[in-house]
């Protein structure tokens, strides 16, 4: 049976990249540093991913362990040494600890063996890649031996799982649409099986339209409806002034999109259109706590408000909407999260140019900076 090695056990682990790892017939290796989580994988013969909503039903998953790769690095990296497949759902500031296991494993990894599949699955553009990255720093002047043993390819990523409820034990509720595209050419014809993806030629596309609709969307109605009081993403939207709002900010980053790829404006305003609806889900409890922590990542110069933003603004386009939303980010303020801790304090002491400039990235001639630039003053007078 072939093997598949996925780091981060967390519910996008167990509920969407894992589960259409084990549907498509791999063994599973979860490979995590939260103890806790391992051993609760590992006294587990079989878990369920309860999908909530319209057409949803259950997966029950087997067929799996997990390693723990703080405690037992090796393991972690006999794991990699044996796999077919390798993936990442951690998060793209976390890769670089993820890179030294994979770069033992690799080393382990027998002469003549096929090349490993290594695919980081991320909110993010380009993570395979920072992740390939990463992986050539620590192996030094072993990287072409070692990179020789794998392909990497570049993957877009879709499928709202909301925070665990502590009732559940290892069992996963996720919602029921989801997409997992993955770039064709690396593979050079030999993908690897796996049903529930889809290998396409052009991957940009894909990871934009999601990065720019369903990131930009969610993490927009999370900024909004946090400073407006609400709780939830559903509550959230159901507020007429906040749905519109997130809707003008998708309008304009599907101009970007059109302008970009040539992708037909009828279709983005049915995909607009469908987000939307996925966001309303009554049955995924989702907070806005949740989907908002990390504003200063998601405030940064290629992430889902600044990155359409600033291109919209060289192109001419609106932005009044998406600067809209990132006056929100401004405003979240949530003590346990550690950016949003961070970003309030940036805000107290430094000077409204230089908050733009190290937050967001931009260049003080952009043609995005001077309005992005009233945003971030109009929070330091409301502070």
């Amino acid at each position: 049976m072939p093997v598949a090695v996925h780091f981060g056990a967390g519910n996008i682990g167990r509920g969407f990249v894992g589960l259409l790892l084990h549907e498509a017939g791999y063994d599973l290796v979860f490979s995590d540093v939260a103890s806790e989580l391992v051993d609760a994988i590992n006294a587990a013969s079989e878990y369920t991913v309860h999908e909530a909503g319209p057409g949803g039903r259950d997966h029950v998953v087997t067929g799996f362990r997990a390693v723990d790769s703080r405690r037992d690095p090796e393991a972690a990296a006999d794991a990699v040494a044996s796999a077919d497949v390798v993936t990442t759902a951690v998060g793209p500031t976390v890769l670089r600890f993820v890179a030294p296991v994979i770069v033992a494993g690799l080393e382990r990894r027998p002469a003549g063996a096929p090349p490993v599949a290594i695919m980081a699955c991320e909110n993010a553009i380009g993570a395979t890649d920072l992740l390939r990255e990463e992986i050539v720093s620590v192996a030094g002047e072993r990287a072409p031996e070692l990179l020789a043993k794998a392909v990497f390819a570049n993957t877009a990523v879709d499928r709202i799982v909301p925070a665990p409820q502590a009732s559940k034990g290892i069992d996963v509720t996720v919602e029921p649409y989801f997409e997992w595209a993955i770039e064709a050419g690396p593979f050079a014809g030999d993908t690897p099986r796996i049903p529930g993806a889809h290998f396409v030629d052009e991957l940009a596309p894909y990871i934009e339209r999601k990065l720019f609709t369903v990131n930009t969307g969610h993490a927009a109605t999370a900024y909004l409806g946090a400073r407006a009081g609400f709780a939830t993403i559903a509550e959230s939207l159901a507020a007429p002034e906040i749905e519109a709002a997130v809707g003008a900010a998708l309008e304009e980053t599907s101009a970007v999109l059109v302008a970009r790829h040539g992708l037909d404006p009828a279709d983005l305003a049915a995909y607009r259109a469908r987000i939307l609806e996925r966001f309303r889900n009554p049955e995924l409890p989702d907070t806005v706590q949740r989907v908002g922590r990390q504003p200063l990542r998601k405030l940064s110069r290629h992430e889902r408000f600044v990155g359409p933003a600033a291109e919209a603004a060289e192109r001419g386009l609106r932005t009044q909407a998406l600067v809209g939303a990132i006056g929100a980010a401004l405003a979240f303020a949530d003590p346990a999260d550690e950016e949003a801790v961070r970003l309030q304090e940036l805000l107290r002491v430094r000077t409204a140019d230089e908050l733009v400039a190290e937050v967001s990235g931009l260049d003080s001639g952009h043609p995005l900076f001077p309005a992005v630039r009233d945003a971030v003053a109009a929070r330091q007078d409301a502070l």
